[in-house]
């Protein structure tokens, strides 16, 4: 059977306290001062027609980009199923489409991530398997620690007999400033269990990982 694919992108839930809160975040007014403070540094006048509504444009996109700040993802996955036929192969959800935003240069991280686990009696919607990449993805990161978050997060809440994350992305620090070196992508992995563990096993999900892609597939 092919891994299932995801594709498309996950809506999480609206950022409240957008007008500042008792956790010392700064109100949505100071944020956009903050912007034309930078457009001033740059060496702009914000007040002129093309930049005058930039700074709640950017807010609104902040707001977006890091959405992951306002989720738990152990919330999202603690809904499991135990009705599966003696279902025990591993579950594949390949090229899930990944936009984070590196924490050294706040400039994006743009790839795809591939992950699967073995169940042990219980599995999840396949879904909440790309809400939790979704989360921690709009966080500000590194493309190590976005691995481990999310293999760690499925280990430790579904507690499966093995876990396997893939990311493969390109870094905008490094292809548009510093180096210049686009074309570059990084690929790191995160095994756990069965899949660290069981040679066979995690040369079966590399395999699936690297197979043909959804569009080839038909009569699926």
């Amino acid at each position: 059977m092919p891994p299932l694919t995801a594709q498309k992108s996950i809506t999480l839930p609206e950022r409240t306290g957008r007008t500042g809160d008792t956790s010392g975040r700064p109100s949505r007014d100071e944020a956009e001062q903050a912007v034309r403070t930078l457009l001033r540094w740059a060496g702009d006048d914000p007040t002129r027609e093309g930049l005058r509504d930039t700074p709640a444009r950017v807010v609104r996109a902040y707001e977006e980009f890091f959405q992951g700040y306002e989720a738990d993802p152990e919330d999202i996955l603690r809904r499991t199923f135990e009705e599966t036929d003696g279902y025990d192969e591993m579950v594949v959800l390949r090229d899930i489409r990944l936009e984070s935003h590196c924490e050294h240069h706040m400039v994006p991280i743009i790839g795809k991530a591939h992950v699967a686990y073995l169940p042990d009696r219980r599995v999840v919607g396949i879904s909440k398997l790309a809400r939790v990449v979704e989360v921690y993805a709009r966080r500000l990161q590194i493309q190590e620690k976005l691995t481990a978050q999310i293999a760690n997060t499925l280990n430790e809440v579904l507690q499966p007999l093995g876990v396997a994350v893939v990311i493969e992305a390109a870094h905008q620090c490094m292809t548009t400033r510093g180096v210049h070196k686009p074309g570059v992508t990084m690929v790191t992995s995160r095994m756990l269990g069965a899949f660290r563990t069981d040679p066979s096993t995690r040369r079966e999900f590399m395999a699936l990982i690297n197979g043909p892609s959804a569009s080839n597939l038909t009569n699926v």
